[in-house]
């Protein structure tokens, strides 16, 4: 079956958001191999709706000229979960609405590779405690950022993680792959789009 799994950069006060502000420094070649090592093991794209909204004024019409993982992210396969949007323009974009869990599990059944979450800490956050993301794959950068939101909120319920692989890169940056522990599995109650927030 395939994993679902969430890449992301993070500062080491938890920041997620406009890493743009905070990597440069640190993002090197061994950070892009790292990032293209996730594309390659993927091929559907899962977003939230503020990350599609703002990655669908920004990529299209981008080529490899003008940034490397340009073709990779206009041409793969995205699926948007939202119970706002109604309407997609992106080429290869199709809206996921209808029950969170059963959609979920069904895009993981079928063949292909994994399917990779890029940005959208709203989801990340909602499939971290329904269960649903297989890995929690992030780049920690040596820098507090200060402030925006991160990737983690006071009040969340508590998930024990496992941690699979990590790796020093020479620019300080570290790259660790977690594994949510998983509990046994009962019977559940559909989970609709809108209980998510997303």
């Amino acid at each position: 079956m395939r994993k679902i799994f969430a890449g992301l950069f993070i500062s080491l006060d938890g920041v997620t958001e406009s890493p743009e502000n905070w990597t440069p420094k640190w993002f090197d070649a061994e950070s892009g191999a790292d990032i293209n090592a996730n594309m390659a093991e993927s091929d559907t794209m899962l977003l939230g709706r503020r990350t599609y909204q703002a990655w669908a004024s920004y990529w299209p019409g981008k080529t490899s000229a003008d940034d490397p993982f340009a073709e990779y992210i206009n041409t793969v396969p995205k699926v948007v979960v939202s119970n706002t949007l109604t309407s997609l323009d992106w080429k290869f974009s199709t809206l996921m609405r209808g029950d969170l869990v059963a959609e979920l599990s069904r895009l993981k059944a079928q063949p292909g590779k994994n399917i990779a979450i890029s940005g959208s800490v709203t989801l990340v956050r909602s499939l971290l405690k329904l269960g649903l993301l297989d890995e929690l794959r992030l780049q920690v950068y040596p820098v507090v950022a200060g402030s925006g939101a991160r990737l983690f909120e006071d009040g969340m319920d508590q998930i024990a993680m496992k941690l699979i692989s990590s790796k020093a890169f020479s620019s300080g940056v570290l790259s660790v792959v977690y594994e949510p522990e998983r509990a046994a599995v009962t019977e559940r109650e559909p989970v609709e789009m809108g209980a998510t927030r997303l």
